[in-house]
């Protein structure tokens, strides 16, 4: 190993995301965003009533009223799916008093795909006026992320190898083959805020979901003697 070379090691053994003598080790990432196509959110129906009875009977009503409506707003079968099911008492208790059941509360949620985004509001209005009272989440998504997380394998990759040329260029030694590639990353997406009106549809900002990747990379360093 010659003297360049050799401090060149010893740099990198001190630098950060780079590690191992007669190796550089370097991390790129990339980041692809897309226009949401779709969305799922969670929804349901709570009851209460005397008896537990009451409370399941009022409930289913109400459920199948939401069901019924979300079907007529074009949500095929295979897109909503039960993900919630409870019955509680509702425990009291007077002062000096035991505790006592006060009548029952049943809850039932469903998660439901939405693949018309466009009308994603007009929909939420219209179970809402239908029974339902529990919105417990909205997540927007790209019904095929493979093209985005292809793509953005691809900028993580380039993006290593710039950095290790550089890091080579700097230290003026030749840049070898690659030992190895390991990846990493996921999803990222926006938390869309939205307000209910009575009069017109639930405004709904979907704003951009992305898809990241990251990529290390570990180089040979050729003995440039």
């Amino acid at each position: 190993m010659n003297m360049l070379k050799a401090l060149l090691v010893g740099t990198l053994l001190a630098a950060p995301g780079v590690a191992l003598a007669d190796r550089i080790t370097v991390t790129g990432e990339g980041q692809v965003a897309a226009v949401p196509d779709m969305a799922t959110l969670t929804l349901g129906v709570t009851t209460q009533a005397a008896t537990a009875t009451e409370a399941m009977q009022a409930n289913a009503t109400q459920l199948q009223a939401v069901m019924d409506r979300l079907k007529d707003a074009g949500i095929a079968e295979a897109d909503i799916q039960t993900t919630g099911l409870q019955l509680n008492p509702n425990w009291t208790q007077a002062e000096n008093q035991a505790r006592r059941i006060d009548g029952y509360t049943a809850d039932n949620m469903l998660t439901v795909r939405v693949r018309q985004i466009d009308g994603l509001g007009a929909v939420l209005d219209t179970v809402v006026a239908d029974g339902a009272n529990t919105l417990n989440g909205l997540a927007f998504d790209v019904a095929d992320p493979k093209p985005l997380i292809d793509e953005a394998r691809k900028q993580a990759v380039a993006d290593a190898m710039d950095r290790a040329r550089k890091l080579a260029d700097a230290a003026g030694v030749p840049l070898g083959d690659i030992e190895s590639i390991t990846e990493g990353g996921g999803a990222q997406g926006p938390v869309p805020m939205f307000r209910m009106e009575a009069s017109a549809a639930t405004p709904i900002a979907g704003g951009e979901v992305s898809r990241s990747s990251q990529v290390t990379i570990t180089f040979d360093i050729p003995d440039a003697t």
